[in-house]
């Protein structure tokens, strides 16, 4: 068995990392590019379905993938941003809309299920003369803090009024159960939803 001196080694191993060094790697060969090629193959290749909802009012016709979630189609298609993504497993709230009329975790939902139907999201609040009751309720009480949950608050506190204009303060917690306000501010948001109800309810001590 030869033996080699430690500078041998060395010298043979600097060398070897020149040459791997030097030697120019083609884009494709990229490791991070690898992923993003399948990534694209595995998107072409799933299924695609026409679909036709109103959103807001205005109908569209759109092709999304039958994997695509309701969210996904308002944020990257339609780019409806103020539809915000938590936790993406339908706990917190933060994607909420209303789809004919009820609220729904727009994460955890086909977009494919509501061919025909008809959904609303926070930009559809507002009108032509200015902020909807409910947003302007929400900034006079406070109720925002990060922000990141009031689009999804306003929408349930929306499907609330629809189907209750006069709710007391104990219903008002209930429609907001399934919206999670990581800064606690819960309290100022059931304030700003009785104010919205009309003078009947608003201002009520909780």
């Amino acid at each position: 068995m030869s033996k080699i001196s430690r500078r041998e080694f060395v010298e043979g191993t600097t060398a070897s990392l020149v040459i791997a060094t030097a030697s120019p790697r083609s884009k494709k060969d990229a490791p991070d590019a690898i992923p993003i090629a399948w990534a694209e193959a595995e998107a072409a290749s799933a299924p695609h379905t026409a679909i036709k909802v109103t959103v807001n009012g205005v109908e569209r016709s759109i092709e999304v993938e039958d994997r695509c979630s309701v969210a996904e189609l308002l944020r990257d298609h339609l780019h409806l941003t103020g539809t915000k993504v938590g936790c993406d497993r339908g706990e917190c709230g933060a994607c909420t809309v209303l789809l004919d009329g009820k609220p729904i975790y727009s994460c955890s939902y086909l977009a494919v299920w509501i061919d025909g139907r008809q959904v609303q999201t926070v930009e559809g609040l507002a009108g032509s003369t200015g902020l909807h009751p409910l947003e302007q309720s929400f900034i006079e009480y406070d109720g925002p803090q990060c922000g990141f949950c009031t689009s999804g608050q306003l929408m349930s506190a929306k499907a609330l009024l629809e189907r209750n204009p006069h709710p007391n303060a104990d219903e008002v917690r209930a429609a907001l159960t399934g919206n999670l306000c990581r800064c606690s501010n819960y309290n100022r948001y059931v304030e700003a939803v009785l104010a919205a109800a009309g003078p009947a309810t608003s201002r009520r001590k909780l």
